[in-house]
């Protein structure tokens, strides 16, 4: 029998905000192309695979900017 999937609301609330912002990076990075992400649907598959890893890899290098910013500033600060 298959029983309901407890969720952890404080992991989904710490996580809420880096995806939000990945698909924000993802929409972004689509609409730079000339797309968005509706129109995927109506591309050949290998076209739109290739965009949204194109997406995916542009948005977990912003990800990754805002992190090392803010490890950097961190880290300014702690030896001020």
């Amino acid at each position: 029998m298959n029983q309901p999937r407890i969720r952890n609301p404080s992991s989904d609330l710490a996580e809420e905000p880096l995806s939000a912002l990945e698909r924000n990076f993802i929409r972004d990075y689509l609409k730079k192309k000339g797309y968005q992400l509706a129109d995927l649907i109506l591309l050949p598959q290998e076209k739109a695979k290739q965009l949204m890893t194109e997406a995916s890899v542009y948005a977990s290098l912003k990800l990754a900017e805002i992190e090392s910013l803010a490890r950097l500033r961190r880290d300014i600060k702690d030896h001020q």
